[in-house]
């Protein structure tokens, strides 16, 4: 699934996705920049209705991090309803740049 388009609810182990769109982050225990990216995805998710913000352990789930070709921390994809990557960045967003993806990723 390397460079995957499409990610399911059960491969980041949800039962479901965002209503919207999904924010999805990779993080490892002693990233610094995964806790304001946490701080940052979850500020956006509360602004914007029907989108979900997952964090996903990436040394947890190594299986998943190599499917999808995840090579550091923090590793942020933006996902539609249907699951699909409409963004991927590496390394401490800005809000306005994750408002922007949620943009495209709703449409």
């Amino acid at each position: 699934m390397r460079g995957a388009e499409r990610v399911s609810a059960a491969a980041l182990g949800v039962r479901r996705l965002g209503e919207r769109a999904t924010l999805v982050q990779f993080s490892s225990a002693f990233c610094q920049p995964c806790r304001a990216t946490r701080r940052t995805l979850a500020q956006v998710a509360a602004m914007v209705g029907g989108v979900a913000h997952l964090e996903i352990d990436a040394e947890e789930h190594l299986e998943l991090v190599r499917e999808l070709g995840i090579t550091g921390t923090p590793t942020v994809l933006v996902l539609d309803r249907d699951g699909r990557i409409v963004k991927r960045a590496t390394g401490q967003p800005r809000k306005a740049d994750v408002i922007a993806a949620l943009g495209a990723a709703i449409g």
